[in-house]
């Protein structure tokens, strides 16, 4: 599908009342705009280390507390900054995700992509700290922040973030381990391997399935527009080969 189809398609839906979103033709709507259906809390950094009966009662208290920190509002999926993270109940694997967001000043959010961090959300006015020379919000979002340093992907290509108050817009793409980011119509990360955080040696590939994720850190998020697109095998392979042949 054509980028500026599909942009066009999605700016469209935009302009739709949120909570009745209207995907873009191709897609599904993840989020229904009046309420959490198909959705569960999860912080899956506060579980990686538990095991049996404690793993199973931390996981039914994040599922509890879910409502306390997201809630619908005007069609806008809304998190407080605080509690588990908003995770889909599907899993998906190679995929094409729409989705809008608008948050506040020193944000610090993410998407997670099957389950495993991230693209992430910064507040690009954030002054660039040397003891943190890891850190560079002042590259904008975009960018797979749990990437190893400096490499292909990590930071975004271009600074694409709008204004506070105004609504971005990701499309993303992710092809077994690759992916691709456009932030606002610009590119910021070209298919670039998204490291398997939860794998200390970052040798192995992403899982084949996992669900979406919504990261709380801190300060107000909204999201809207949430439209899925699941690639087939054979156009996952089309789109691997047309960008291996332009390296």
């Amino acid at each position: 599908m054509k980028l500026h189809i599909v942009v066009a398609a999605f700016v469209a839906a935009s302009l739709l009342p949120a909570a009745d979103p209207v995907p873009p033709e191709g897609f599904k709507a993840i989020f229904n705009g009046r309420d959490l259906t198909g959705w569960h809390g999860l912080n899956p950094h506060s579980v990686v280390k538990l095991k049996d009966e404690k793993k199973e009662a931390a996981l039914k208290t994040m599922r509890d507390e879910f409502a306390a920190n997201w809630r619908v509002e005007n069609g806008e999926l809304v998190n407080d900054g605080h509690g588990p993270y908003a995770t889909t109940d599907a899993e998906y694997g190679d995929i094409e995700f729409l989705i809008e967001y608008k948050t506040v000043a020193k944000a610090d959010s993410g998407i997670y992509l099957r389950g495993t961090p991230q693209v992430q959300i910064w507040d690009k006015n954030q002054v660039f700290d040397e003891k943190k020379p890891t850190r560079k919000p002042h590259l904008g979002s975009g960018g797979l922040f749990n990437n190893t340093p400096d490499k292909p992907g990590r930071d975004p290509l271009v600074v694409a973030d709008k204004e506070f108050g105004e609504w971005n817009q990701f499309r993303i793409r992710q092809i077994g381990d690759r992916t691709w980011v456009w932030l606002n119509d610009k590119l910021v990360v070209d298919g670039a391997v998204m490291e398997n955080y939860w794998d200390a040696t970052r040798a192995t590939p992403l899982p084949a399935k996992g669900p979406i994720m919504l990261q709380t850190h801190g300060g107000e998020i909204r999201w809207r527009n949430l439209f899925i697109r699941e690639i087939g095998a054979d156009e996952a392979k089309k789109i691997l080969a047309e960008a291996d042949a332009k390296k």
